[in-house]
């Protein structure tokens, strides 16, 4: 996209709806896409269940879903509004929206990837610019298209002490390893919390595993566990992808029998296990949690049995963990507008580093 030659730093608004369907982040940062140079208000807006039954219905049938399917088209215009509402509600001004959308397919072997969301919806309701679209541009050079969250933990962690390897555990888990000559590496280690959240909704009638009790409750049953590991994913080298929905058939295979606490507990275990077991050039001297799995106590004690170093969430070290990811692609939409890489060869495979990200309007 055409390069801004401006310099100064650009004040942003970041959306985030991630693959767990609880709601919209937003958040405010400025930057010039290099540098951060404040951090503003940030807030969640949870999705009403409708919404949110409506979201994983998408998610099921997204592969033979057509683009003009008028459950999507609603759906779409409902997951914009709320996203304005979410802008609504930080009543900052800003420069520019970052809008992420909703993923609802991520299959970069084929090619594609799909983020929900109405740019010039969002941007007329909100009289912003809105850079949307972050993905496919790196899907399109042959890229796994994520995770995109690494050159912005390269700008939190600049002055940090390296090797660090950060985690998100949202629906998927993803990883970027921080080197002490400036490498960036990344790649999604397997599921997060949407298989526990599955769990939780169907046996529980809630959206979520609260504190990991339903899964502290229960006993891992090793030979699933193993059934899990064994998948072909986990023998791939760094930079890889999921989709949300990738381990699904194997999880209800692996989990069809079992008690519910049980099936958590294994589950849990299995998201530890793959996260501990990713391969990187050297340990890390310090692992930070983001994203909801920091706020289950299960998969934090289990991640601190399965590292020989300190586990802590990110707020250890001063980090907003609800926020990171809104503020991530604040910065990512800036760093878009500049015309600057958003992926790296090391962060999504692609061959050469790729720009992204489409500008509905005018920054002025």
């Amino acid at each position: 996209m055409t390069t801004n030659s401006k310099t100064k730093p650009l004040r942003a608004i970041g959306l985030m709806s991630g693959t767990s369907l609880d709601g919209v982040d937003a958040a405010w940062v400025q930057t010039d896409g290099e540098t951060i140079s404040g951090f503003g208000p940030a807030a969640t807006l949870l999705y009403e269940e409708s919404l949110r039954a409506d979201l994983r219905q998408i998610l099921n049938i997204a592969p033979a879903l057509a683009a003009d399917d008028p459950l999507l088209r609603t759906v779409t215009q409902k997951l914009t509004r709320e996203h304005a509402l979410a802008v609504a509600v930080l009543g900052v001004a800003a420069d520019v929206i970052g809008f992420h959308g909703q993923t609802i397919l991520h299959a970069p072997d084929a090619y594609r990837t799909w983020q929900i969301g109405d740019a010039a919806l969002l941007s007329h309701i909100t009289r912003l610019p809105v850079v949307h679209d972050f993905r496919s541009a790196d899907v399109a050079a042959g890229g796994q298209g994520a995770p995109l969250v690494p050159l912005f933990h390269a700008a939190l962690a600049k002055e940090m002490e390296k090797p660090l390897l950060i985690v998100n555990i949202g629906g998927v888990a993803n990883a970027t390893w921080l080197g002490p000559s400036g490498e960036i590496l990344a790649c999604d280690t397997g599921p997060g919390n949407g298989p526990l959240d599955d769990l939780a909704q169907q046996h529980l009638g809630q959206p979520y595993d609260k504190n990991g009790t339903l899964a502290a409750s229960g006993r891992v049953d090793h030979a699933r566990l193993a059934m899990l590991l064994a998948h072909p994913f986990f023998a791939l080298p760094a930079p890889k992808s999921l989709d949300r929905l990738s381990f699904s058939s194997l999880i209800d295979q692996a989990t069809a029998g079992l008690a519910p606490p049980d099936a958590a507990a294994t589950l849990a275990a299995f998201i530890c296990t793959a996260i501990a077991r990713t391969p990187w050039p050297e340990p890390p001297k310090q692992v930070l949690i983001t994203g909801g799995g920091r706020h289950n106590a299960t998969l934090m004690a289990g991640l601190a049995a399965r590292f020989a170093v300190p586990v802590h969430p990110v707020e250890a070290v001063g980090w907003n963990g609800d926020a990171l990811e809104a503020q991530c692609f604040a910065f990512l939409a800036v760093r878009s507008v500049r015309g600057l890489p958003l992926s790296l060869p090391s962060t999504t495979g692609v061959k050469a580093p790729q720009s992204g990200g489409q500008l509905y309007g005018r920054i002025l």
